[in-house]
C-alpha cells in the first residue's frame, strides 16, 4: 500500500496546535481594505480554531501533522 500524503493545499492553510486542534486564518483580510474599518481589519489578523464539525475532514486531509 502506498504511503499516504498530506493534502498540500490544506497543509499551507491549517496548522496543528499543541492540543491537536487546527488553526486557520481569517478570510477577507487581503484586499479591498479601504472600505473596511480598522477594527474589522484588526480582527482579520487573528487566527481562529476551526469548527468541531470540520475536524474529521481536516484530519483526513492531514494524516501526518
Amino acid at each position: 500500500m502506498p504511503k499516504m500524503k498530506n493534502h498540500s493545499g490544506a497543509s499551507k492553510r491549517f496548522k496543528v496546535t499543541g492540543n491537536g486542534k487546527y488553526r486557520r486564518y481569517q478570510a477577507y483580510g487581503k484586499h479591498i481594505l479601504t472600505k473596511k474599518s480598522s477594527k474589522r481589519k484588526r480582527g482579520y489578523r487573528q487566527s481562529q480554531l476551526i469548527e468541531k464539525c470540520q475536524e474529521k475532514t481536516l484530519h483526513d486531509l492531514l494524516p501526518y501533522s
